[in-house]
């Protein structure tokens, strides 16, 4: 029996694995791979993933000595709310060019973003702003003012202080 230099073979060596049976593993390893990642983003949906946004209605106390046409901004709203003879009433700050949140003035109210510019009861007086500022639902309750963001009422719409 002659032996072929380099040959050496062990029966005890392992069988080189053949093309197609790695590509085999691999495609099995990759399916096994993309399911768990399926189930755990599954598993996640239940969870809301959204940030829970403040409530649109919302209460403030108007303070005695607010003077008539000047107007309260509460921290973190955009609502301007005034109190004259006829009643209180509540505008919203949100432009209704592009959305930028107007600042109440002596005049009434001016945009920062594009120059717009609202009289005191919210109507355009200059562009680019296509509507006037809406007016929001309000309801006095004692000495506490309700104010829905989401409900709007007929410009003018005033309502009797307590």
């Amino acid at each position: 029996m002659t032996v072929i230099p380099g040959n050496s073979k062990s029966r005890l060596d392992p069988e080189p694995m053949p093309r197609r049976d790695w590509l085999g593993l691999t495609a099995l390893w990759s399916t096994a791979s993309a399911l768990l990642f399926g189930v755990l983003g599954a598993l996640r949906l239940p969870k809301a993933a959204v940030v829970a946004a403040p409530s649109k209605s919302f209460k403030i106390a108007l303070p005695e000595a607010l003077p008539a046409g000047e107007a309260l901004v509460p921290p973190g709203r955009a609502v301007a709310v005034y109190r004259d003879g006829e009643g209180v009433y509540a505008i919203s700050t949100i432009c209704t060019h592009l959305g930028c949140v107007v600042k109440p003035n002596a005049e009434g109210f001016e945009c920062p973003c594009h120059g717009s510019r609202f009289d005191a009861a919210g109507g355009v007086i200059k562009g680019p702003a296509p509507r006037a500022l809406p007016w929001l639902q309000v309801r006095v309750s004692g000495a506490d003012v309700q104010i829905d963001e989401g409900k709007t009422v007929p410009n003018g719409t005033k309502v009797k202080d307590a």
